[in-house]
C-alpha cells in the first residue's frame, strides 16, 4: 500500500465534527506508514506512538514498529505515561538492548527506514536543533535535551518524519543556533555531495503539514489544517515558506472511527495531550 492510498483509507468513513489538533496531527502522521516499513520513535514521543498504533490497527497491519529503540512489535493495551516506560517492550516480540542490539541494527543500512523527530528548532532546510538555544554554546541561553540519538539518525541515511505541536516563530527558524540533526544542510545537493542519504520528509504541525522542495529541499506547505489559513501559517514560521503549484489543500480532517480509536482504545489516559503547547 502507497502513502497515497493509505491516506485515502485512514480518510475512509465520516468525518469527525469534534476531532481535536493532536488528532489530526496523529492521522496525518499515520497515513505516512504502510504495511513493511520499519518505524522508530524516540523518547517523550506520544503522538507518533499513537500514529504507529493508530496505522497498525486501520491501514498497516505490517507496520514493524520499534518502541524507543528496544522493544520490537510491542502490544501495549493503551499509550503509557513514558513513551520508554516498559509496556512498549514488556510484551514485545523481542527486547533489544539499546546501547548495543539496535545500533546493530540501525548502523547495517537494511533496518528501520523511517524515525520520528522531535525539535526545539527547524529551518528551512530540516537541519533540527536539540541541544541549546543561543550563540555560545558553552554559555547558553536555554540547555537542551541533547542529540538522543538524533545526529546519528540524521547521518546514516533514515528518513526523518518530525512533528511539532506548537508551530511558531522561535521553533520554525531561519537557521538553526546548532545543528543537533543534519537535514538538508545549506540546501540543494549539499547533504548528497557529503554522501548522505535519506534526510527529512515530512513535518506536521498543529497548523499544518509541510514536506520538502525535491530540487531546492527548502520547506514547503503541503496543506493546512481545516480552520486554519496560509497567512496564519507562514505568520508563525520564521522565514519565507513555498507554496504549492495552485490552492494549498487543506488537511484530511480524522474519521468518527480514527477519534474513537485514538480516544477509547489507543490513548483513553490523554497522554498525547502533554505534547501539546510544547516546544
Amino acid at each position: 500500500m502507497t502513502t497515497q492510498t493509505a491516506a485515502a483509507a485512514l480518510a475512509d468513513g465520516p468525518v469527525a465534527e469534534d476531532w481535536a489538533v493532536d488528532e489530526i496531527m496523529i492521522t496525518s502522521l499515520a497515513a505516512h506508514f504502510v504495511d513493511g516499513d520499519q518505524a522508530c520513535n524516540g523518547m517523550a514521543s506520544f503522538i507518533p506512538v499513537s500514529a504507529f498504533m493508530l496505522a497498525r490497527m486501520t491501514h498497516a497491519p505490517e507496520l514493524v514498529w520499534l518502541a524507543s529503540a528496544v522493544g520490537l512489535d510491542p502490544r501495549p493495551d493503551r499509550v503509557p505515561a513514558s513513551t520508554l516506560e516498559a509496556p512498549l517492550w514488556r510484551d514485545s516480540v523481542m527486547y533489544m538492548e539499546q546501547f548495543g542490539d539496535f545500533w546493530n541494527y540501525a548502523l547495517n543500512g537494511r533496518w528501520l527506514q523511517k524515525f520520528c523527530v522531535g525539535a526545539a528548532q527547524l529551518d528551512r532546510y530540516g537541519n533540527a536543533n536539540n541541544s541549546f538555544i543561543g550563540t555560545d554554546y558553552h554559555a547558553p541561553k536555554v540547555r537542551l535535551p541533547g542529540t538522543v540519538g538524533m545526529g546519528d539518525m540524521g547521518s546514516i541515511g533514515k528518513l526523518l518524519y518530525y512533528w511539532n505541536p506548537n508551530h511558531n516563530p522561535r521553533s520554525l527558524v531561519e537557521k538553526v543556533d546548532f545543528v543537533s540533526c543534519a537535514g538538508y544542510l545549506g540546501g540543494g545537493s549539499e547533504r548528497e555531495d557529503l554522501g548522505l542519504t535519506g534526510g527529512p520528509q515530512l513535518v506536521v504541525t498543529n497548523l499544518c503539514v509541510m514536506d520538502f522542495e525535491p530540487v531546492s529541499k527548502h520547506l514547503r506547505l503541503q496543506s493546512v489544517h481545516p480552520g486554519v489559513t496560509v497567512e496564519q501559517v507562514q505568520a508563525a514560521t520564521g522565514f519565507p515558506l513555498l507554496l504549492p503549484d495552485g490552492d494549498v489543500p487543506v488537511t484530511a480532517a480524522p474519521t468518527v472511527e480514527q477519534v474513537r480509536l485514538i480516544r477509547d482504545v489507543i490513548d483513553p489516559d490523554g497522554m498525547r495531550k502533554r505534547e501539546m503547547g510544547k516546544h
